[in-house]
């Protein structure tokens, strides 16, 4: 397989992956807290990684480690726990397609703080994707008067995490292999996620049958939905481009919204229109 097949090849396995990720994450909210979601994702992901990737923590330099643990943060820590704290109050399917927002804030911030070269098309899709991103809001928070719309802040400020750690792989860790860059984002985080942890009710918790459940599904989530997915993500921003990479969020939203009808979530038809226009909007910012 060359490299142009292998890059739509990544493309397809992360949106089967990510766009599992937001029921499980609803699902691990049934028995646990949002930050005990957070939390576990991070860990699980982490002793995965160590027990598999240990040895190419050799291959990271001194000066690297300092954009390891960045890429960290915005990458992996504050989205954890954003989406987590977001899905408490919103559908799982709307918080997939509000991520279609990435590659939109990869583009703008690329052109802001790291010199990307854009086309005036590019501009008018995150124009389009924003008008889209609002009718989905608006229209949800008036179909559904029961959840907290305000929460989908929180899914915006994880999609610009994303764009800034996509722009930082792509400018300083180039030439670092992508199981270095997962292995050492996670072996950053692993302890701030047990200090957390244990600030919460968990041990009141964990002998409950419904919390072992969810801590199943998040384990599902930290080990293929954070760990694996994160080594062919970064390896997809090397091979490829960081707004490439980021639009996988295309397809994870198809993956999702098919979740959540299984799960009783239904968009109206207005917030389909809103969805199509938020893709259309991605679709002229990433295409080259």
């Amino acid at each position: 397989m060359d490299a142009k097949q292998l890059k739509w090849a990544y493309l397809f396995v992360l949106s089967l992956i990510w766009g599992s990720s937001f029921i499980l994450i609803k699902r691990g909210l049934v028995g646990l807290t949002a930050i005990q979601v957070g939390s576990f994702r991070i860990i699980f992901a982490a002793l995965f990684l160590l027990i598999f990737g240990f040895n190419s923590l050799k291959k990271i330099s001194r000066r690297q480690w300092k954009f390891v643990a960045i890429t960290s943060l915005f990458g992996t820590f504050t989205p954890a726990y954003l989406f987590a704290i977001a899905e408490t109050e919103v559908d799982s399917s709307i918080v997939a397609i509000l991520n279609s927002l990435t590659p939109l804030n990869t583009l703008v911030l690329g052109i802001i703080a790291f010199g990307i070269q854009f086309q005036k098309r590019q501009v008018l899709g995150v124009f389009v994707g924003l008008v889209g991103c609002m009718l989905l809001v608006l229209s949800g928070a008036s179909a559904h008067p029961g959840q907290n719309y305000y929460y989908v802040v929180l899914v915006v400020i994880a999609t610009l995490c994303y764009a800034i750690n996509v722009n930082l792989i792509k400018k300083y860790l180039s030439d670092l292999n992508s199981v270095s860059i997962t292995t050492g984002n996670f072996t950053v985080l692993l302890i701030p996620a047990l200090i957390i942890l244990s600030t919460t009710d968990i041990s009141q918790r964990i002998s409950l049958d419904v919390t072992q459940h969810s801590i199943f599904f998040v384990m599902i989530l930290g080990v293929l939905g954070t760990g694996i997915a994160n080594v062919l993500f970064f390896k997809l921003i090397q091979m490829s481009s960081p707004v490439f990479a980021t639009s996988v969020t295309y397809l994870i939203p198809i993956v999702a919204f098919f979740w959540g009808l299984l799960d009783n979530e239904m968009l109206t038809p207005i917030q389909f229109f809103g969805a199509f226009i938020i893709l259309i909007g991605v679709y002229l910012s990433a295409k080259k």
